[in-house]
C-alpha cells in the first residue's frame, strides 16, 4: 500500500511531503506456547491505568470505556495527516531471547511492532478490521539487546484505531538502574554565542540531558556539547542529567558561565529593531520600478532582487538593473551606485539576495562553489554592497537520501553552500551582512520531516534550509523566515497553524526562538537563535503573496512575542524584546500600498 502525506499547500513547491513507502508484512502465523519460565513484560497492557507506562506522538492516544477487548479499558488512537498516531514503551529484555508480541486491534490499517531488537526489528498489521482481531508476531533479541521499543500505530490521515489486551510474552530482563548524577561539569571555551560543556559519565547512561536555567535545552549521547543560539555578554547557568531505559537522574551541579561581548552575526550598525525590505531592482513586477533613491527611509536593510545564476548548476550569479523596456523609469548604473552610497552614509545596509522563486541555484560541485565564491564577490565589489541575503527556493536546496543530520549534513548542494557562504564571510570579515529567507518548507516544516526520512519517500527538500542556518549560525546576521505562501505548519504546540493572523507568526517565531527537534528526534535538537537574529517576514500588501496580515494582526504577534500579550490561544516558550523586527515582500508593493506596512513598523516601534 501506498499513501500520500498531509494535502497543504506550499507556493513554489511542485509537492507537498510524500509519505514513506508503507513495508509490510501480512499477520503473522500464530505463535507457539511460550515458555513455563516466560512473564507477561508489557508495562499496563491492557490500558486499565490510562496511558501509564505508554507515549503517543502528537497527543493522539486517549483512553475510553468502549469498544473494549477485555476490562474496561481500551487505547483509542487517531492518526493525522502527518501523524500515525504512534503508542509506544520501551521494556527491558534479555539478549539472545525470544519474544512473543501480541494485541487485539480494530480499524483499518493498524500495526503491531518492535524495534531496537538487535536483531531485524518486525511489525504486522491490518488492512480493515471492523471487529477485534488480534495480531501477533516474534523476534529475537541480539547479543547485546537488553530493552526494546514495542508499539501500535495506525497510517497518516487514516480513521481511529483501537488495540487493547498488548502483551509482550518471553524472559524478563535484568532491572535496570536510573544511572547515578553526572559529575564533574565544567566549562570550556565560550564566544559571543556559545558556551562548551562537558562532564564525567555515569555508568550505565544511554543518555544525557542537559538544562540551561533549569529548562532542558538539549539531549546528546556523549559527554560534551556545545550549547549555542546565546546572547552576547549574558551570563547563563547549567545542570547535566543522565538518562537510560530507566528513567533519568537528578541533576549535576550548577555550573555558570558567562557569553564574550560581541553577539556574533555580523553586520554591526543595524538598529535595534529593523526593517528590512526587498527592492524590485533587475524586473518591474505588477508593483511597478523604484529607484533607489527614492526608497523610504524606513528601510534599515535593503535587499536587491534578485541575482540570478547563468544556469541551475553553474553557480555564476549576474545581476543587473532591469531593462529600460520593462522599467522606463530605471536610472543609470552610476545613479544607482551613488543612490547605494547615500544610502549606506543614511546607516541602511543594502544587500544582494541571491535566488528567488525564478533563480534556481545548485552549487552540486566544488567548482560551482568557487564559481559562485567569485561571481557574488564581484557584484559585491562593483556596487559596493554591504553583504549577501540568500533567497533559495524552490529547487535549490534538497538532501541526499541517507543525509538524516542536519548538524553533519553531507548533501553536496547543502554542504558547498555553507563553505561558500563561510569563505565569503571570511573575505569581508565581521561588517559583512548575512541574511536568509527561507520558506517555512525549508525551515519550520523540519520539526515533522526532514529530507527523504528514514525509510525514503518524503520530499527530500523538507527542512533543508536547516543544516545551513545552523552551520551560519554564529556569521548570520538575520533570518526571515517568510510566514507567507506557506500551507499550515505545525507549532511546538503540536497544532496546526495557518497564514493569515497572528497567530501564525507567533508560533513560527517561538519555534526559531525556543529551538525543535528535528523530524520528533529528541536527540537531534535544532537550537534556539538569538532574538536579534530573528525577524517576521510577511507579505507587503494582499498583491503580494499569500498570508497577507492587517497591522492589526501584526501588532499583536509583535505584542505576544515582545511582551507576552495578546498570544491568544497559542503559549509561547519565552518573551522576547529583542526581536529584530519585521521583513517584508516587497518595497516596491508596499510603496504601491501607500506605505501601510512600513508606516505601522514606524508606529509600533516609534521610527
Amino acid at each position: 500500500m501506498e499513501r500520500t502525506g498531509p494535502p497543504a499547500r506550499f507556493s513554489g513547491l511542485l509537492a507537498a511531503v510524500s509519505a514513506a513507502l508503507l513495508v509490510a508484512g501480512g499477520l503473522a502465523a500464530s505463535a507457539p506456547a511460550a515458555a513455563a519460565a516466560d512473564t507477561d513484560l508489557a508495562r499496563n497492557g491492557g490500558f486499565e491505568a490510562g496511558l501509564d507506562g505508554w507515549s503517543c506522538t502528537g497527543g493522539s492516544g486517549a483512553v475510553v470505556g468502549t469498544p473494549t477487548h477485555g476490562g474496561s479499558s481500551a487505547l483509542k488512537a487517531t492518526p493525522a495527516g502527518s501523524d500515525n498516531a504512534e503508542c509506544s514503551q520501551t521494556v527491558t529484555v534479555k539478549p539472545d531471547s525470544t519474544y512473543t508480541l501480541s494485541a487485539w486491534v480494530q480499524g483499518s490499517y493498524v500495526y503491531l511492532g518492535a524495534s531496537g531488537t538487535g536483531t531485524t526489528d518486525v511489525s504486522t498489521w491490518t488492512q480493515s478490521s471492523p471487529g477485534w482481531t488480534q495480531l501477533t508476531t516474534t523476534f529475537k533479541t541480539g547479543p547485546a539487546t537488553t530493552s526494546v521499543k514495542i508499539y501500535t500505530h495506525g497510517w497518516y490521515g487514516t480513521p481511529t484505531y483501537y488495540a487493547d489486551d498488548l502483551t509482550l510474552v518471553g524472559p524478563g530482563g535484568d532491572p535496570v538502574a536510573i544511572p547515578a548524577t553526572p559529575a564533574g561539569l565544567r566549562v570550556g571555551t565560550t564566544t559571543s554565542s556559545s558556551v562548551a560543556l562537558s562532564w564525567t559519565g555515569s555508568t550505565g547512561a544511554v543518555g544525557y540531558n542537559v538544562y540551561r536555567g533549569g529548562t532542558k535545552v538539549l539531549s546528546v549521547t556523549g559527554t560534551s556539547v556545545t550549547v549555542t543560539g546565546l546572547a552576547a555578554s549574558t551570563a547563563y547557568s547549567f545542570q547535566v542529567t543522565a538518562t537510560n531505559s530507566a528513567g533519568e537522574s537528578a541533576k549535576s551541579s550548577t555550573v555558570t558561565a558567562t557569553t564574550a561581548a560581541g553577539g556574533g552575526g555580523g553586520g554591526s550598525g543595524l538598529p535595534t529593531h529593523a526593517l528590512v525590505g526587498y527592492l524590485h531592482s533587475s524586473f518591474a513586477n505588477g508593483s511597478g520600478y523604484t529607484r533607489m533613491a527614492d526608497v523610504p527611509d524606513s528601510w534599515d536593510v535593503i535587499d536587491l532582487a534578485f541575482g540570478e545564476p547563468t544556469s541551475v548548476t553553474s553557480g555564476d550569479i549576474r545581476f543587473s538593473l532591469c531593462p529600460v523596456t520593462e522599467c522606463p523609469n530605471v536610472e543609470s548604473v552610476a545613479e544607482f551606485k551613488a543612490a547605494i552610497k547615500a544610502k549606506q552614509a543614511a546607516g541602511k545596509k543594502v544587500l544582494i539576495s541571491i535566488g528567488g522563486q525564478n533563480g534556481q541555484v545548485q552549487l552540486s560541485t566544488t567548482a560551482a562553489r568557487d564559481t559562485f565564491v567569485s561571481s557574488v564577490s564581484k557584484i559585491i565589489d562593483d556596487y559596493g554592497l554591504d553583504g549577501l541575503d540568500i533567497d533559495f527556493e524552490g529547487h535549490s536546496l534538497s538532501l541526499n537520501t541517507g543525509d538524516t543530520d542536519f548538524r553533519n549534513p553531507t548533501t553536496p548542494v547543502v554542504v558547498n553552500l555553507i563553505s561558500a557562504v563561510k569563505t565569503l564571510k571570511a573575505k569581508y570579515g565581521d561588517k559583512f551582512v548575512l541574511t536568509m529567507a527561507p520558506e517555512t518548507f525549508f525551515v519550520q516544516l523540519g520539526y515533522q520531516y526532514y529530507g527523504s526520512g528514514p525509510w525514503g519517500g518524503q520530499d527530500p527538500r523538507a527542512g533543508a534550509y536547516l543544516p545551513v542556518i545552523h552551520a551560519l549560525r554564529d556569521d548570520l546576521t538575520l533570518l526571515h523566515v517568510q510566514d507567507y505562501n506557506s500551507g499550515s505548519i505545525m507549532g511546538l504546540d503540536n497544532q496546526y497553524h495557518s497564514m493569515g493572523g497572528a497567530d501564525f507568526h507567533i508560533a513560527m517565531t517561538d519555534m526559531l526562538l525556543t529551538g525543535f527537534p528535528v523530524a520528533g528526534d529528541t536527540t537531534k535538537l535544532f537550537p534556539a537563535l538569538r532574538p536579534d537574529q530573528v525577524s517576521i517576514g510577511l507579505p507587503a500588501s494582499t498583491q503580494a503573496g499569500n498570508g497577507y496580515t492587517s497591522p492589526s494582526e501584526v501588532d499583536k504577534a509583535l505584542n505576544c512575542l515582545t511582551k507576552k500579550t495578546d498570544c491568544g490561544s497559542y503559549t509561547t516558550h519565552g518573551t522576547w524584546p529583542g526581536l529584530r523586527g519585521l521583513m517584508t515582500w516587497s518595497i516596491n508593493w508596499d510603496r504601491l500600498n501607500n506605505g501601510e506596512f512600513s508606516k505601522n513598523f514606524d508606529a509600533y516601534f516609534g521610527g
